[in-house]
């Protein structure tokens, strides 16, 4: 088939390398420059499935209203989007229902868990190298993070995780740049989860697919989708025909879907982070970090990317994708020199904000429209790098009319119609 892909997002560009494997003709339209230009930029690089969960969890309402108040609130809601996303909340609370939350987390843990090896095959097959590193630790600061964890620890334990609940001296033999005056109760390590350089990845995926044959054109806004037995994309160059698009354009997709009747539920959900090289000091070589960590007080994650750091964080509702949050940055600045005191180079440090394309209930949007030729790999949230090599084979196995290895029932279109 003549395949168009809209969007280079990292789960446009692992759509356009399965598809390409495939066999299929593969042309994918991209607004911007590059790959991963967007909400792929500069993400936490965490792919940790055991912590790939819905946003819409049983208590979460309470949670962010208690925080809201805090200076390092890891949840912050604009007063407008209380009234703007007045319906995406309403769904959104309704899906924190302890049964709904229980279906959508195992499809998700199913999903990542897939796109977790298969993002291991693709790296040792194609021989890939992106600033990867083995191991992630979760820290519990005190007694009130280990309560928390524990509901969470024995969902992993049924779900088969490999995971340690470990002492202070245990974390510190693992990460031993961590900061000694710095109060930690205990830690979760989870040995087969790691960080990687997504964009890195990315870019070196989009140079395989174009091997096979891909081709990728930036600086190309698709304006129109016309859905059909011969569906068209119409960019400022005029209509083009196609045997099938695959909408993979994050938050982007709604408006191109909505004037077809097709109205998903997405919302950005912006996210925040500072990439800074790791300060050299002689005789000290583990001043920063050696793999990912996440602080689970603050929900900040610190990523080592090569010679760098990368802190991310933050869940903001509301706003502007160019309006930087100052308090959001400082957030990352504090966590990170609790843990990490002088690790990186401040002065030289790259701030990023990026919309996270949510929807509601947590999981994504994967395989048919509901429109004729028009498919769907969108709505990954936070969790597009973990889930995108996953999803992008699940949906080329779909559109061969293959059965794909993983159960879909909570990751169609139809869903949203219940």
């Amino acid at each position: 088939m003549r395949i168009a892909i809209i969007g280079a997002g990292i789960v446009g560009v692992t759509s356009a390398y399965e598809l390409a494997c495939d066999g299929h003709e593969v042309t994918v339209f991209e607004r911007r420059d590059s790959v991963a230009s967007e909400a792929s930029f500069a993400n936490a690089g965490v792919v940790a499935p055991g912590y790939v969960t819905p946003w819409s969890s049983p208590g979460m309402l309470w949670k962010v209203l208690r925080q809201l108040p805090a200076q390092h609130s890891a949840v912050r809601v604009k007063a407008a989007a209380l009234v703007v996303q007045a319906p995406w909340l309403w769904r959104w609370w309704r899906a924190c229902k302890p049964e709904t939350f229980a279906l959508n987390r195992t499809a998700m843990w199913h999903l990542a868990n897939y796109s977790r090896e298969r993002l291991h095959e693709l790296t040792t097959t194609l021989g890939l190298e992106y600033e990867r590193q083995a191991g992630y630790t979760v820290l519990l600061r005190g007694d009130a993070e280990l309560n928390q964890a524990r509901a969470g620890l024995r969902l992993l334990a049924d779900l088969g995780v490999k995971f340690e609940l470990i002492d202070d001296a245990r974390c510190r033999q693992l990460e031993p740049g961590l900061n000694p005056e710095t109060p930690l109760r205990a830690a979760i390590h989870l040995p087969q989860d790691g960080v990687g350089n997504c964009r890195q990845f990315a870019q070196l995926l989009k140079g395989q697919a174009q091997r096979m044959g891909a081709t990728f054109r930036f600086d190309t806004a698709a304006l129109q989708l016309t859905p059909g037995p011969r569906p068209a994309v119409r960019t400022d160059q005029g209509d083009e025909p196609f045997d099938a698009i695959l909408l993979c354009a994050g938050i982007e997709s709604s408006q191109l879907a909505r004037p077809l009747g097709l109205v998903l539920p997405l919302t950005a959900v912006y996210g925040y982070s500072i990439t800074a090289p790791l300060r050299h000091v002689d005789g000290y070589p583990d001043i920063g970090p050696r793999s990912a960590l996440m602080d689970e007080r603050f929900k900040v994650a610190i990523s080592r990317l090569g010679q760098r750091v990368r802190v991310a964080g933050s869940a903001e509702l509301g706003g502007a994708l160019g309006d930087m949050n100052a308090a959001a940055l400082a957030t990352l600045y504090s966590v990170l020199d609790d843990w990490f005191p002088g690790a990186a180079v401040a002065g030289q440090a790259q701030p990023w904000k990026g919309a996270r394309p949510m929807l509601p209930d947590g999981p994504p949007l994967l395989g048919r429209s509901g429109l004729e030729g028009i498919w769907l790999n969108l709505g990954h949230g936070s969790s597009g790098w973990a889930l995108s090599c996953g999803s992008a084979r699940v949906v080329a196995d779909l559109m061969a009319a293959r059965t794909p290895a993983i159960d879909l029932a909570r990751l169609g279109v139809t869903r949203l119609r219940r």
